[in-house]
């Protein structure tokens, strides 16, 4: 493998369905990147990609500067040793803006959640995300394709063979599988009913996650789902645009982390945090406890590296979170991971 730049950045961005992992250069572009499935092991799934970009790249390339994003941020930033920690929302703004600099409509679907960003004149003016049901997300097809026997990667090109999508309840997981399993029983095909499921899919982000945004070109799709093709036209259709999908569709938000920590870096220059690349050989242990000193009865966390304490958080009135800081390097960024700065 040919390593083209001076420098190189990791982003990690870890969520309730994937962990992604993506190496860039000083040139913002991507040398490597990993996908895979937590597990509900963040931890582990940290170590496992790890291992697995460590392997990729095939050498112990220098970071200059490590970045964390996803809903396990705080935690992730931890385990890696971030010079910064952001939430997803600024990191899949900033990966896509450098990706196409003249997007204005960012459409987010992962494992377990979706989002809509809309961009304007290069910032971030407004975003949405589901937070009830997980109708529309990557688990439920993953779910909805295992029911049917079918491999994911098999369901938009199924759809796509339809030339009539059969009508189905897309607002509610359970409604919707009820729906797909009364069709089927009425004797549609399978592939109208996955043209249907696509469609309502598309039509319930719309009509929750996208309601009230002004939804213009360009439009770029990202997220594990942008890789199936039926709710890739399905949107088109509805939307009455085209909409892009990047080559790195699936990591944008650990591509964004990196940037941010070569952004950070470059704007006051250190020596990285970040733990290095004997990550997966460390070992991590958190243990909560409730603090009873006062009404409050907070739920803290703590986390352990190689039996030595890194932080803790969960105090409201910050007694516990004041016992993290460890060594002085680390003093300065554990008030992001912490108190939450975001």
């Amino acid at each position: 493998m040919e390593f083209n730049g001076k420098h190189y950045y990791l982003g990690v961005d870890v969520g309730s369905i994937s962990t992604n992992l993506a190496v860039i250069n000083d040139e913002r572009e991507v040398i490597e990147s990993v996908y895979i499935r937590t597990e509900g092991k963040p931890i582990k799934s940290i170590q496992r990609g790890m291992a697995i970009l460590r392997e990729k790249l095939g050498i112990d390339l220098k970071i200059t500067g490590a970045g964390a994003t996803g809903s396990a941020r705080k935690l992730t930033g931890m385990i890696v040793g971030a010079d910064i920690v952001k939430n997803e929302i600024t990191a899949h703004s900033l990966a896509s803006l450098h990706e196409r600099d003249d997007i204005q409509t960012i459409i987010e679907i992962g494992g377990q959640d979706s989002k809509i960003i809309i961009i304007r004149n290069g910032v971030a003016i407004d975003f949405a995300m589901n937070t009830v049901c997980a109708a529309g997300t990557g688990s439920f097809l993953d779910t909805q394709a295992r029911r049917l026997k079918i491999k994911i990667e098999d369901f938009g090109g199924i759809a796509l063979k339809s030339h009539t999508a059969v009508s189905i309840a897309g607002r509610c997981t359970v409604f919707a599988e009820s729906d797909m399993i009364h069709k089927q029983q009425l004797g549609h095909p399978l592939e109208d009913i996955l043209k249907g499921l696509c469609e309502s899919m598309v039509r319930n982000y719309l009509n929750n996650v996208g309601k009230g945004k002004e939804i213009l070109p360009p439009i770029m799709f990202q997220g594990g789902v942008a890789a199936n093709i039926g709710i890739r036209e399905a949107f088109k259709k509805y939307l009455k645009h085209d909409v892009f999908v990047p080559e790195h569709y699936d990591v944008m938000g650990a591509i964004g982390a990196a940037i941010l920590a070569l952004e950070e870096i470059e704007r006051r220059p250190r020596k990285s945090s970040f733990y290095g690349w004997k990550i997966p050989d460390m070992t991590f242990k958190t243990v909560g406890f409730e603090c009873s000193d006062c009404p409050n009865v907070c739920e803290v966390v703590e986390i352990r590296k190689n039996g030595d304490l890194l932080a803790r958080w969960g105090s409201k009135c910050g007694k516990w979170d004041d016992l993290a800081i460890v060594h002085e390097e680390k003093s300065r960024t554990l008030e992001n991971f912490i108190v939450g700065s975001d």
